[in-house]
Formats: C-alpha cells, structure tokens, sequence
C-alpha cells in the first residue's frame, strides 16, 4: 500500500492541516498536525509509521508552496513528538530531525517499548500496510532526537512560534505546543475530548492536576481559543475548561486507589506483550 493511500488530510486553514491513518481503526489512531511556516515546517506526531508520512507530505503536494517550482529549495521539516506514546511516536524514525521533550528522550533513545505502551491488534489494522504484515511485528524503532524540548522553549517557524508547554500525568514527557499570536493549543494526550488515560506506567495523577490547573490558567486568562488534540475532535476554549476542571473533581482518593490497581496490571500486561521476540 502506498503512503498516499494510508494517509489523509484536510485543511483547517491558516497553514494547518489535520492527517489521520485511514486504515487504522482505532481510539488510540492519532492526530498528525503539520503546521506550515515561513522558515520551518513541523509535523506534530507521527502515528504509527507503518508508511511513510514523509512520503505522504511531499507526493501530496502538502510541502510544496502555491506556485513554486518543483525543484525548489524545501523549508527544514521537524517532527516533534507530545510524547512517546506508540500510536504518537511510530514514525519518528522516518524524519532527519526529531524533537521531544527530554524526560522521554533516553526512552525514545532505547527503543523502550514498555514506556511507549506499544500494544497494537492485527483487528485495529484493518488493510495490512504491506503483504503478510502482522501487528506482533510492531515496534516503536530507536530514534536519537536532535532535539531535546524543556518547558518554555519556543519552536521559531519563521512567521508564528510554538512554545512547548510541560504537561506532565498522562506521561513524565507531555507536552502542550501552544501557539500564542493564534491562541490555539496542540494538546497531545494532555488533554481531549474523551476519557484521559492516567493509568499507564509513568502516568501520574498529582502531576495531572496540576496539568489540569495549568490549563484552566490558559482559559481564564484568555490565550487559548482552540484546541487541537491528540485524538478525536478540535475544540474550544470552554469545552478545555470544563475538561480540564471535571478531571480535577474526580481525582479523589478512590479514584487514585482504582487508578493504582489498573497501573499495575497494564505495566504487567505490557511488560508481557513486549517480552514476546517477533518473528
């Protein structure tokens, strides 16, 4: 299968487009952002990598400025990861410059599949990428990032900036990418229209809530506008605050308590999956 026919795109104008995985059907399928700049462009996750998202970017016209010659000199292109997880980070390895934030970069590094959470049934790929593929083959592949993200860098992309936003609880190396001048927020698994997951190996709900606050912050003093997530659908300002302030209500002691019990046997499940040699 061609990467034109896995991936698909629509524009939501303003330099932004959305790509999904077509052929995976999944709740943990990932948004793919591409945010186009003057100077530099970047791809906010990557899904799984099982084509090439490269590939798919260019033969699709969407690196290529209105009226410019094909052989014209192409902008830097950066993938930056707002985590490892798996289903965000499974094509890092097909881009020349990758960022993500540096609590997961030695993870990212390694190839740990355990801190990835890499769990993936042939039954959620539902037109193999390539003939006689099978998900047990899948592995997040080592990648060396050459760029190590800390809460409050700023991403220059020539005519707008990303400032990365350290948002730790789902995972140790969350991050929010919020473009400020626009007030749209790329969430990642921080936060979307869904139930969060806060209940993996390295998920942490002290961190969480305080994620959450310091979203509701954003909120009250006006700088977010429209969120683009990690999964599902975009939404607004006041759709983040009440997501963000419902997780804050619920995070009691009995839900830390089910929470526990859940944590340990995903991370024993995993550690399971990811023991297991592929073929």
């Amino acid at each position: 299968m061609s990467a034109l026919e896995w991936y698909a795109h629509k524009s939501l104008g303003d330099g932004i487009f959305w790509i999904q995985e077509r052929f995976y059907e999944s709740g943990n399928r990932a948004n793919i952002w591409l945010v186009r700049g003057s100077e530099q462009d970047v791809v906010i996750d990557t899904g799984l990598g099982l084509r090439s998202l490269p590939e798919y970017l260019y033969s699709s016209g969407l690196l290529q400025d209105h009226g410019a010659k094909e052989d014209a000199e192409r902008r830097p292109l950066l993938a930056v990861a707002t985590h490892v997880h798996f289903d965000h980070s499974g094509g890092l390895y097909q881009f020349d410059r990758v960022a993500v934030h540096h609590a997961e970069a030695e993870a990212l590094a390694r190839g740990d599949n355990f801190e990835t959470v890499t769990w993936l049934s042939d039954s959620e790929v539902v037109r193999a990428p390539s003939p006689g593929w099978r998900a047990r083959q899948f592995r997040v592949q080592a990648v060396q990032p050459t760029l190590i993200l800390q809460d409050g860098d700023v991403i220059n992309l020539g005519d707008r900036q990303l400032t990365v936003m350290h948002m730790p609880g789902h995972s140790r190396g969350s991050i929010c990418l919020h473009d400020k001048d626009r007030k749209i927020l790329f969430s990642g698994d921080v936060l979307y229209d869904g139930s969060l997951i806060d209940w993996l190996p390295y998920s942490r709900i002290s961190d969480y809530v305080g994620t959450c606050e310091r979203l509701i912050e954003l909120v009250d003093r006006g700088l977010v506008e429209k969120v683009l997530p990690g999964h599902f659908n975009t939404f607004g300002a006041e759709r983040l605050f009440r997501l963000a302030s419902n997780y804050i209500s619920k995070a009691g002691i009995c839900h830390r308590v089910s929470t526990f019990a859940m944590r340990s046997l995903a991370s024993l499940a995993l550690r399971v999956a990811n023991s297991r040699s592929s073929p």
